[in-house]
């Protein structure tokens, strides 16, 4: 049997009290179902102590004014809009889920390891000056730019959560040394992510949207991987890719309208995995955002860390006649190199 690889783990028992008065779709229970996963994982794990963020971690994407008004709300319960809640424990579970995606990185950078990150709430909603959509604090934003002010020269941010992240777009818009992809149902939920949002000044061109129709599916997202995602990932190549690893394009999700199996979940990781291993010396993490049916956020982790870690291969059919992917590939090929 191969030698199971090392990876990083983030998990902390404060991010299951970040609870919710009554029902609601991000809730603890998310845990339990990305925890299964990992349970029986071929990896073998390096458990990363979720630290608590500093101002200095935070500041180098969030308005020090945010971070402020944050802090004020240690302590307290309600509603930050209709969709964002706080606890009692949500500021200190979103400031150790941001430490600790930094505490992963900066594993990852010295030995090239692989990361699995359980983090809640999720983050990339979180704009600079203001929370939003379930999220408190950017977690991946915060983690790629720790990785830049600590050696890194290019990110990769690939965001196949089914919304779009606007917080992590709008972080890092104007940033070539942090390329940007997204891949997300639209329009939808938030309401940003046209394929014509591409950044600006020197960050022209860094911000990669590929908004899909409702109903796309496992051959839809091939399709836009192999035309668009892939082809730009090899051109920039990234020393650390960053997945904001979102498994609520889902067909089971109650939240949104895409088909995906667990299987395409799989395929794109794969792809990411085998870029990783070309230009970053196989550093690259899964970091969870959004997924709110339980059995397809266990089965869609389960096989990405498939991909990840035992080099499992998948058999999905090409859409080659999407007009969505044509759409943004014709956009994307003003910057990149795409057939």
């Amino acid at each position: 049997m191969a030698e199971k690889p090392n990876a990083y783990l983030v998990d902390d028992a404060i991010f299951d009290r970040h609870e919710p008065l009554g029902y609601h779709p991000e809730r603890p229970e998310r845990l339990a179902a990305g925890r299964a996963a990992v349970a029986h994982a071929a990896a073998t794990w390096t458990h990363v102590e979720a630290r608590e963020a500093d101002s200095a971690d935070l500041e180098r994407v969030h308005d020090a004014r945010f971070v402020e008004a944050l802090e004020r709300l240690r302590g307290r319960t309600g509603m930050i809009d209709p969709d964002t809640y706080v606890s009692t424990q949500s500021v200190d579970a979103a400031r150790r889920a941001a430490g600790g995606a930094v505490a992963m990185v900066d594993g990852m950078m010295k030995t090239g390891a692989m990361g699995v990150a359980l983090l809640r709430p999720p983050g990339h909603h979180a704009c600079p000056d203001h929370a939003m959509g379930f999220c408190l604090l950017n977690n991946v934003a915060i983690a790629a730019a720790h990785a830049r002010a600590n050696g890194a020269k290019r990110v990769a941010i690939v965001d196949y959560d089914v919304h779009h992240g606007n917080g992590t777009q709008e972080m890092f818009y104007r940033d070539p040394s942090v390329l940007y992809v997204s891949l997300h149902q639209y329009p939808f939920y938030p309401g940003t992510g046209a394929a014509d949002e591409t950044g600006e000044g020197e960050g022209e061109g860094y911000t990669v949207n590929v908004p899909l129709m409702a109903g796309g599916g496992d051959a839809v997202y091939r399709a836009a991987f192999d035309r668009i995602v892939m082809p730009v990932l090899e051109e920039y190549a990234p020393d650390l890719i960053l997945v904001s690893a979102g498994f609520d394009a889902a067909a089971r999700d109650p939240l949104a309208e895409m088909t995906l199996s667990a299987n395409g979940y799989g395929y794109m990781t794969q792809k990411l995995g085998e870029q990783a291993r070309r230009s970053a010396g196989g550093r690259i993490a899964l970091v969870l955002e959004g997924g709110y049916d339980l059995v397809a956020l266990e089965t869609g982790l389960d096989e990405s860390m498939h991909a990840l870690f035992e080099g499992r291969t998948y058999d999905i059919a090409n859409e080659s006649a999407s007009s969505d992917v044509e759409r943004a590939a014709a956009v994307a090929r003003k910057r990149w190199k795409i057939g």
